[in-house]
This record gives C-alpha cells, sequence and structure tokens, in this order.
C-alpha cells in the first residue's frame, strides 16, 4: 500500500436507498454490462433501502376497535402475540416520484399514471410471502422510502402498517419512518401520515437556498420547505431533514449559514449527503462535476465539528442526531441485522437457520457465502463510529475477522492514524472517516 492514501469520495448519497446487485463484493470486476442506473465503477459502494415518537402508532388498533373479527380482542391483540427473541426490520419501497431529480441515480419512475390499489395488493401479498418465513420475529423498525413515499394515500399506508401487525409481533416503541418531500399533495399530508401510523418523518429539503434548489432539480422552493419544516415540527416529535453539500463551487461560508439555519429549526435528526455524479444521471449527461474532493472533505470536516458543537452526533458518516434521536432502522443495516424489502427496487437480507440470503424483488432469493456476507459487514460496519464488534461479525457470517481483513494494510492504516484495531473491536478514527470508502477497499484487497 502507498505511503499517501488519497482523498476518496464519501458514499453519503441518501442511505442506500436500493441496492444494483443481488450480492455486493468488494473484490468483484466490474460488469461489462451493468443494471440499468448502476454504476459499474462504484467498487464497494452500495445503496441500500432504507429510514420514532413517545408512543407506538395505534392506526391498527382503532381499526381493529371499529370492526374487530370474530373471536379477536382488538385492545390486546398485538400484546397478547408471543413475544419474538430476534428483531426484524421493514423496507417498503414506493418506487414513484412526480419528477426525475438530475443527481438521482436510485431506482425511481417519474409520473403519475399508476394503479396504487394494485401494487398495494401486491405488497399484502409480500409480506405474507415473509412472514411465513421470519413468523418468529419481532418488527422493530418500518421505514417507507423511495422514489417519494408522501405520494401514497395515506389510507394504503395506514392499511400497509395494520397488515404488518396483525402478522407480526411489534416493539413497544416501534419506528415507523417516512421519506416525504416538502410540497405535499394535498394540504393536510403530514397530519394524515401521522394518523395512519407514521411517528418519524424524513423531510428531504436538500438545499435552503432558490439557487441551489433549482440547480438540484427540486420540484419545491424555500418557501414551501421552510412552512413543511414548521408542519412536521407540529405533528411529530421525531423529525430529520436532508440536505445536499459539495454542490459544484460551494463556498464554505455559504454552507455555514445553511446549516446555521437547519440548527435553528430545532429538528431531532440531519442528514447531510456528499453530492456524487454517478453514470445515467442528467448531471452526468451534462457533465456536471460536485465540488474537488479536498474542498469536500474540508466541507465534511467543517460539518462535523459544527453540528457536534451544536448538540448533534455523528452516529454514521452521513447522519447526526440528537441523544436517543438515531434513526433505529439504518442502524439495523449499518448493524447487520435482519430486514425485509417489499416493493420494486427493495431488497432485503435475512439468515435463515444457519444460512444467510440476499432478496430482491420479486420474491427472489439467493444464498450469500460467508466471504460475499463479510464484505457486506465491513462496508456497513465502518460507517458508524463504533465500528466493527469482531464477535458479532463472526456470529453473522461465520468468518473470523482478523483472518478476514488484510492484517499488513491494517496495520499501516493504524500507523497512519486512519483506524484503530483491537482485540474486540476496529473503528475508523475521526480521520479516518474522509477515507471510508478507501480504507475498505485497502482492507479488504
Amino acid at each position: 500500500m502507498n505511503k499517501t492514501i488519497r482523498i476518496g469520495k464519501i458514499y453519503t448519497m441518501k442511505s442506500y436507498k436500493n441496492i444494483s446487485r443481488t450480492k455486493l463484493s468488494c473484490r468483484q470486476e466490474p460488469e461489462s454490462n451493468p443494471p440499468q442506473g448502476q454504476n459499474p465503477q462504484a467498487g464497494c459502494q452500495i445503496k441500500f433501502g432504507m429510514t420514532e415518537g413517545k408512543l407506538p402508532p395505534l392506526s391498527f388498533q382503532r381499526k381493529l376497535e371499529s370492526n374487530p373479527p370474530q373471536g379477536r380482542n382488538p385492545q390486546t391483540e398485538c400484546r397478547r402475540q408471543k413475544p419474538a427473541k430476534k428483531l426484524l426490520s421493514l423496507y417498503i419501497h414506493w418506487p414513484f416520484c412526480l419528477s426525475k431529480c438530475p443527481y438521482c441515480d436510485f431506482f425511481s419512475k417519474a409520473g403519475s399514471k399508476i394503479d396504487e390499489e394494485k401494487i398495494i395488493t401486491g405488497y399484502l401479498s409480500d409480506l405474507d410471502y415473509y412472514h411465513d418465513l421470519t413468523s418468529e420475529r419481532q418488527i422493530d423498525t418500518i421505514f417507507f422510502g423511495g422514489g417519494t413515499p408522501s405520494l401514497l394515500k395515506a389510507k394504503n399506508i395506514e392499511k400497509l402498517i395494520d397488515h404488518t401487525a396483525k402478522l407480526w409481533p411489534t416493539s413497544p416503541n416501534i419506528e415507523i419512518s417516512l421519506e416525504a418531500n416538502p410540497n405535499s399533495n394535498h394540504p393536510q399530508m403530514f397530519q394524515d401520515l401521522k394518523q395512519a401510523g407514521i411517528n418519524r418523518l424524513s423531510l428531504g429539503v436538500q438545499a435552503l437556498n432558490e439557487k441551489d434548489l433549482k440547480f438540484l432539480g427540486r420540484s419545491h422552493g424555500l418557501s414551501e420547505a421552510l412552512q413543511a419544516i414548521e408542519e412536521i415540527k407540529s405533528c411529530f416529535d421525531n423529525h430529520s431533514i436532508d440536505l445536499i453539500y459539495a454542490r459544484p463551487a460551494q463556498k464554505q461560508q455559504d454552507w455555514a449559514q445553511e446549516l446555521k439555519q437547519t440548527v435553528s429549526f430545532g429538528l431531532t435528526h440531519i442528514s447531510l449527503y456528499q453530492l456524487t455524479i454517478e453514470p445515467g444521471t442528467l448531471f452526468y449527461k451534462q457533465n456536471i462535476r460536485p465540488l474537488a474532493e479536498q474542498a469536500a472533505a474540508k466541507l465534511y470536516e467543517f460539518t462535523y465539528n459544527f453540528l457536534q458543537d451544536s448538540g448533534y452526533r455523528r452516529y454514521e458518516v452521513s447522519n447526526f442526531a440528537k441523544s436517543g434521536k438515531e434513526c433505529r432502522h439504518n442502524q439495523a443495516y449499518w448493524h447487520g441485522q435482519d430486514y425485509i424489502g417489499i416493493g420494486q427496487g427493495a431488497h432485503g437480507r435475512l439468515r435463515l437457520g444457519q444460512e444467510a440470503y440476499a432478496f430482491t424483488h420479486p420474491r427472489k432469493k439467493e444464498l450469500l457465502t460467508p466471504l460475499e456476507r463479510a464484505e457486506e459487514l465491513l462496508i456497513m460496519g465502518l460507517r458508524v463510529p463504533e465500528g466493527i464488534n469482531k464477535k458479532a461479525f463472526a456470529d453473522q457470517c461465520g468468518l473470523d475477522f482478523d483472518n478476514f481483513i488484510n492484517q499488513q494494510h491494517a496495520a499501516k492504516l493504524e500507523q497512519l492514524g486512519l483506524i484503530i484495531n483491537r482485540k474486540d473491536h476496529l473503528h475508523l478514527t475521526p480521520k479516518g472517516f474522509l477515507l471510508l470508502d478507501k480504507i475498505i477497499e485497502e482492507l479488504a484487497i
């Protein structure tokens, strides 16, 4: 390994919305004909689909009370279910958008001509299928992602939550998140979403000035964004905002002003994603160039320090939260826990018996080798400050962590002050977070 490691881009565009390959590997060669929207040069980059409130959602209880099936007690139905030993997360993907953003390379479809009821019926059937595989599990988090899931009718969101709660036992403090755009498709959208059972709302603002909102192709303006922020604060106790940084020619003083304004909102969670230009996107076709890597790294360091001083802890490379307001759903991905993916573009990871499987739509199951699973755990685990628990790693993939990684490279990385490698854990240093993708590459070689 070279003594000097080049700053590499931090793969932070929207917390892994979907995965292009059924299985991913740090060692695999680029495909000659990658699926549409996939970047064959991405290497270790993966995009997982992904994500509070004081009380668990009660929408399914309200529905049962109005028309309880014979022989069932709607007041105690969920509490009487046998407690599960293992937690499970559920990702529900709604791939439809009003328009395609020029930077977006996630699986999504623009347009309004869809048969929503037919699609929801298919989702309900998929839930039945996955329940047959995981009936002894307990649903801990649900995340509606996209696309633009706030375009879904609230009654259909409630229907999916209700059906999930009827199939599985749920955690008393279940987290149910939904991603929304500021320009609602009806006046009472946020109140309706809360009534449907959503208790954590993530708002895709992306920028806090008109010029950059237009550049990013957002369909909302600044006034709509500010109004939506006030509405979600009044409706939810747990809320998040998404912003994109490292925009072309972005100055630190301008970004600092946006961060100050963001902190002033008093939201509980902030997600900040570095702009990357991926093949297949409009920005790529237009030859748009993001901020230079060194300048982007300086913005990231400034952001980290500013948010830490403002009471937001970095609990993942792109995510900052007030104490206790971390997104549990996304933590399930980073810690290698099992999750189900529903909808076109979604995927899941389940351990069934002694084997790990990758699931993709529609109901496709593929066995993951211990090496493939180990590489996934490495990629995801290094994104969090606590890093990788070596015992948990072995339990999840069957391989010894110290034998799996390149020890020579690990020693060099530790010498450079980029990682800390202990008997039971390996994690990045603050300096190492700036070189996340490069460190993963070095450890996996």
